[in-house]
């Protein structure tokens, strides 16, 4: 979605500006796109050329937005991830809300929509093939009740993009992000002690921050549509990534550390559900050739640059 100097700046609609991500999506995107951001939360400290309202994507003045701006595309990241959420509230945020803003966006006839989802819909799982394709099966729900609601979010938005072909709708599914994000991933390699279960080594794939910021300007571009898998460099086994942290692995038998996570998360001294330790058991690694070919997309953060990255706390906006 370039522009020529004669055509005015293409307006991009931001969901869920004030988190980490949607941060690092603006001051990338302000570049070359007039950028309009949405989120409940109070957001600080962005560039002045940004114009920021605090709405709820559920709310009635979200279409207010919608109705004043002419919007050409809409970047989707105001989705909750809050494992201690009650499922209800979820739902309403997560899939009502995501059908809302895609009702809009159908009404006002936007013509783009990219939504950011995650790998982790395909599931960690001993029965895994090497690498997930883009076809391959949304598992990851069987054990986690918080991924259900990314996978129906997810699986309504292919609906969508079949339903309103007039729309191109780009989902991505991104590797575990590592950087300045509150995330699960960064802040278990962030531990000095990180627990492991004992006779499990799986692969893991990381990407860097801003190059998911990459994919998502590369979506943006005319004709892109679909799904895509993104990820960063080369796999590797966890023991190598937590070696070269310099942390000091817990391995423990996974039927304790299973019971022990189950009382911190119950006694909330821990926000580590039960489930979560699929993933540094199984292997759930991912096949990018599609976006790489499609999409042009490429990484340019190496492994090393992603790990200094670990050490980054994410800012407290």
């Amino acid at each position: 979605m370039k522009r020529s100097r004669r055509q005015r700046k293409l307006k991009v609609l931001i969901t869920g500006i004030g988190g980490n991500l949607g941060r690092a999506v603006a001051r990338r995107l302000h570049r070359s796109y007039e950028v309009i951001g949405i989120d409940r939360r109070r957001v600080r400290h962005m560039p002045k050329d940004i114009d920021i309202e605090q709405v709820d994507i559920r709310r009635r003045r979200t279409e207010d937005v919608f109705r004043r701006q002419r919007i050409d595309a809409v970047v989707h990241l105001n989705i909750m991830h809050d494992p201690r959420s009650r499922q209800e509230e979820h739902h309403q945020f997560n899939i009502v809300g995501t059908q809302k803003l895609f009702g809009l966006c159908a009404e006002h006839r936007v013509p783009k929509v990219v939504v950011l989802s995650s790998a982790d819909v395909y599931g960690p799982d001993a029965r895994n093939n090497q690498f997930l394709t883009e076809e391959s099966a949304l598992m990851g729900g069987q054990k986690f009740e918080a991924i259900r609601d990314l996978i129906a979010l997810d699986m309504f938005c292919n609906t969508f993009f079949w339903r309103h072909p007039e729309i191109e709708t780009v989902i991505l599914r991104p590797v575990h992000i590592i950087g300045r994000v509150n995330n699960a991933p960064s802040r278990y390699l962030r531990l000095e002690r990180p627990p492991t279960i004992m006779g499990f080594d799986p692969m893991l794939q990381l990407i860097h921050v801003e190059d998911v910021v990459t994919a998502i300007e590369r979506a943006l571009t005319p004709g892109i549509r679909g799904v895509y898998n993104i990820a960063g460099p080369s796999p590797v086994p966890l023991s190598f990534v937590l070696d070269a942290l310099g942390r000091s692995p817990q391995p423990l038998p996974e039927p304790v550390l299973k019971m022990l996570l189950k009382t911190a998360w119950s006694l909330k001294i821990s926000d580590w559900p039960v489930p979560e330790l699929d993933h540094i058991k199984y292997v759930c690694m991912v096949d990018d050739g599609l976006a790489r070919r499609r999409l042009g997309f490429a990484h340019a953060h190496d492994l090393e640059s992603i790990l200094r990255e670990v050490e980054q706390e994410p800012r407290p906006w």
